[in-house]
C-alpha cells in the first residue's frame, strides 16, 4: 500500500471515529510533544528552540510507530519567535532554566498582572486595541511603552518576531505534506481556539487577579468574557480546516472545578463559551474539548451541545465514567494515565489499554491516546505496548461506517441541528471588528482621491492589515 493509501485510509478511520461511528479500526492519535525529541535523539532545548527540528521529530516518530494522526508539531511554542518579542511568561530551556527540561509558563505575581483590575472598560471596549497598546508592552521585555522614547531594538522586536510568526506558519505546509506523503499520516487537528474567561485567567489577569475579580467585579469580568467572544470565535474560524475534517483545537484550562466554582462556570464560562462552540459547528467543524484538568461537574452541561459537535478529550477524569455520561452523543479520545506510560510497567499499560478498548471502544467513537500531552518522560516501549496493543484487539469486526468524503458535521442526520444552533448570532463586537486592525474606512480618508478600481485598493488594504490581527492575537493564544 502507497503511503498515499495509508493517508486516505487513516483520514477515513479518524473522522469515522470523531463522528461517533465504528470505523474498520480504532485509530490512534497521540498528543506527542517531547516525547518525539526523546524518541528522535534530540533534546527537548533543540525541538524548543529550533522548529525545525520538531517537525524533522515529529516526522521520525510518526514513521515508525504509523499512527493514524498526529500533531505536525505538539511543541507547538517556538521559542525562537518568544525570544524575538521578548516575551516575559516563558522560560525558555537553557535561558534561565536547565536546557533539559520543556518550555514553561511562567505565571506573573498579582501585582505585576499583565492586565490591571481598573482596565476593564479599555478591553471591552476594543480588545485588540488593548492588546496593543497596554498588553504587548507590558508582556514584551523589548517593545516600548507609551511615552517612552523608541529605540532602533523595540522597532526590530516587532519586524523580527512578526516575520518569524509568518516564517514558522508557512511551515506548516510543508510539514503537513511530508506527514502524508512521507508517513501516510493526517494531521489531529487544525486551528486554534481558548475559552474567553480561561484568557482572562491565562494571559490577562493572572489566576489569582481573576479570582479575586469574580468576588469584587463579576459583571466586569463578564462583559470582558463577552467583548472577546467573536474575536476568539474569528481566530478559530479563520485557522480551521478548509476540509471541514479534523476539528478545531480547544485548550480548556482554568475553566472547571476547583479554579473556579459550579456557578461561576454557570454564570461566566459556560454563557461565553457555548456560543462559540455552536457558532464553529454552523460553519461546519467540530471542536476537540482537550479536557485539561477534572471536568466531571460539567458533563450535563456539555450534553446542551449538539450531538457529535465535540470530541471529548479525557486527561484526570475517569475514562470510563465519561463513557457512560458522554460517549451516546459525543466522540472520545484519551484517558490513559500519563504517569501510566512514564513510570507503568509494559503490563500495566497493556492490561490498561485492552479494558479501555472493550469497555469505551468497543461500539466506535473512540481515538486512542494519552490523557495529557506527552513530554520527555513518557518510556518509548510504553508507547509501543500502547500502539501495539490496540493495532491487536482494537479491529472492528463489521464497521458500522464508511465516512468517504463528507466532514463530521455534514450528516445528513445532523443537518438541521446544526442550521438551527443559535451561535453568535445578534451579537456584536465592541470596537474595532474582528479581523480589523486599521479600518479601510479610517485609511481612505487619509489617502488621496482613489480612482479606478477602488474596491482592488480596499481589498489590498484589509488582507494586508489582517496580518496585523494574526500578529496580536496568535501571540495572545498560541505562544
Amino acid at each position: 500500500m502507497t503511503n498515499e493509501q495509508l493517508y486516505q485510509e487513516r483520514l477515513s478511520r479518524y473522522v469515522a471515529a470523531m463522528r461517533n461511528e465504528k470505523p474498520d479500526r480504532v485509530p490512534i492519535r497521540p498528543f506527542v510533544a517531547e516525547f518525539t525529541a526523546r524518541y528522535a535523539g534530540f533534546t527537548s532545548q533543540q525541538v524548543a528552540h529550533d522548529y525545525r527540528l520538531a517537525f524533522e521529530a515529529a516526522i521520525r516518530t510518526a514513521k515508525a510507530f504509523q499512527w493514524d494522526a498526529v500533531v505536525p508539531n505538539m511543541v507547538y511554542v517556538w521559542t525562537g519567535l518568544a525570544q524575538a518579542a521578548g516575551l516575559r511568561y516563558y522560560g525558555i530551556p537553557g535561558i534561565g532554566i536547565p536546557h533539559t527540561t520543556g518550555f514553561n509558563y511562567i505565571e506573573p505575581p498579582e501585582d505585576r498582572a499583565f492586565m490591571r483590575e481598573d482596565e476593564y472598560d479599555a478591553l471591552i471596549a476594543d480588545p485588540t486595541g488593548f492588546l496593543y497598546e497596554t498588553w504587548l508592552p507590558r508582556v514584551s521585555t523589548e517593545v516600548c511603552r507609551a511615552g517612552e522614547s523608541v529605540t532602533r531594538r523595540n522597532q526590530l522586536a516587532l519586524v523580527k518576531s512578526s516575520m518569524a510568526m509568518l516564517s514558522y506558519f508557512y511551515a506548516f505546509g510543508p510539514q503537513l505534506e511530508r506527514l502524508r506523503t512521507e508517513c501516510g499520516c493526517c494531521s489531529a487537528i487544525a486551528g486554534i481556539f481558548k475559552a474567553p474567561f480561561d484568557i482572562l485567567a491565562d494571559k490577562l489577569r493572572g489566576y489569582v487577579g481573576l479570582t479575586m475579580d469574580m468576588q469584587k467585579q463579576p459583571s466586569k469580568v463578564l462583559a470582558a468574557c463577552e467583548a472577546l467572544m467573536p474575536h476568539l470565535c474569528h481566530v478559530g474560524l479563520t485557522t480551521a480546516d478548509a476540509a471541514k475534517l479534523v476539528p478545531i483545537g480547544f485548550w480548556m484550562h482554568r475553566g472547571c472545578v476547583p479554579f473556579i466554582t459550579p456557578r461561576q462556570f454557570a454564570s461566566h464560562q459556560w454563557p461565553t463559551l457555548k456560543p462559540i462552540i455552536e457558532e464553529f459547528w454552523k460553519h461546519g467543524h467540530q471542536t476537540l474539548f482537550y479536557a485539561e484538568g477534572k471536568w466531571r461537574h460539567h458533563f450535563d452541561v456539555f450534553r446542551e451541545l449538539p450531538d457529535r459537535s465535540i470530541v471529548f478529550h479525557c486527561d484526570q477524569d475517569d475514562i470510563f465514567e465519561v463513557h457512560r455520561r458522554l460517549h451516546d452523543k459525543f466522540a472520545l479520545s484519551g484517558g490513559v494515565p500519563n504517569v501510566l506510560l512514564s513510570f507503568g510497567k509494559p503490563e500495566e499499560v497493556r492490561d490498561f489499554c485492552r479494558r479501555v478498548l472493550s469497555e469505551v471502544a468497543a461500539d466506535g467513537g473512540y481515538i486512542m491516546d494519552a490523557s495529557a500531552i506527552m513530554q520527555d518522560d513518557t518510556q518509548v516501549e510504553n508507547m509501543r505496548i500502547l500502539t501495539n496493543t490496540t493495532r491487536e484487539l482494537g479491529v472492528y469486526s463489521s464497521p458500522s461506517y464508511n465516512p468517504a468524503v463528507l466532514p463530521p458535521c455534514d450528516l445528513p442526520t445532523s443537518l438541521a441541528d446544526r442550521q438551527s444552533v443559535r451561535g453568535l448570532s445578534g451579537a456584536t463586537a465592541s470596537g474595532l471588528r474582528p479581523g480589523v486592525c486599521y479600518p479601510w474606512e479610517d485609511k481612505a480618508r487619509e489617502l488621496p482621491e482613489i480612482t479606478g478600481d477602488k474596491d482592488l485598493v480596499r481589498r489590498i488594504w484589509e488582507d494586508i492589515d489582517a496580518f496585523g490581527t494574526t500578529y496580536i492575537w496568535q501571540l495572545l493564544l498560541s505562544f
